[in-house]
This record gives C-alpha cells, structure tokens and sequence, in this order.
C-alpha cells in the first residue's frame, strides 16, 4: 500500500458554515447562505458583532486543498483502463470507484490496483460476504 507523498497538516479555517442572516429568526428563510443585497445590512456592511460573510480569506491551503484525512486527493474510477492514469501518481492520488460499476469489474479493477500498487478506498464495497472472508 503507497504512503501518501504530502503529509502537511489541513488546516480548516472555518469548520461551520456560514449561515443566512436572518435564518435563526424566521422559518421561512433557509439557512443555505445567500449574499445580503440590502442598502442597510448590517451584514453586507460588515459592522462588528454581526456575522460574517464568506470571503476567499476562508479557503484552505493550495497545497491541502482537496486532500483527505489520510494524504490522498480522490480520483472516480469507472474501468480498469483508467487505473493506468494514476500509475505514476500512485502516491498522490487514491482510486474510487464509481458507484455504478457492476461487482465484477469492481472484483477487477481492486485486483489490478493491487498490482499497480494503488490505493483503493473502499475496495470491498459491492462484494458477497462469503467472498470477503
């Protein structure tokens, strides 16, 4: 199994969401965020005390962004030719298997990544429970 190649530590700036001003006190305005456009919001005005607006300070790090708990970027698999994509950033990039490939191909292509030494996440997903033990 490949060790992944960068281990710097993923920083979150913000790890909760930036809710809609107002959302708390009316049940007919969602919490999905939307930019205030109001002449007076206190919000768009960015006066202290009031909630903050996502801005491009909040983004993480080029170098761990996309980057999962375990030092790999994802990519989606959907046959075993597209293994060979990721045979020179096998430290890099970890396999996924698209959710509808058939349990044949899967059984497939989780063989050859082994043998290309690619990490695959999931790689029992789909598969008997006879088969698996």
């Amino acid at each position: 199994m490949p060790s992944p190649i960068n281990r710097t530590k993923i920083v979150k700036k913000k790890t909760t969401k930036f809710n809609r001003f107002q959302s708390d006190l009316f049940k007919r305005v969602g919490a999905s965020w939307r930019k205030p456009r109001g002449i007076d919001n206190r919000v768009r005005r960015r006066f202290s005390g009031s909630r903050a607006m996502p801005s491009i300070g909040f983004g993480s790090a080029k170098a761990t962004k996309d980057v999962c708990p375990d030092g790999f970027k994802r990519f989606v698999i959907r046959n075993v030719q597209e293994l060979e994509v990721l045979l020179m950033q096998n430290r890099r990039y970890a396999a996924v298997i698209y959710h509808g490939v058939s349990a044949k191909s899967r059984k497939a292509i989780v063989e050859r990544a082994a043998e290309l030494n690619i990490k695959v996440t999931a790689p029992n997903a789909r598969l008997r429970s006879e088969e698996r033990e």
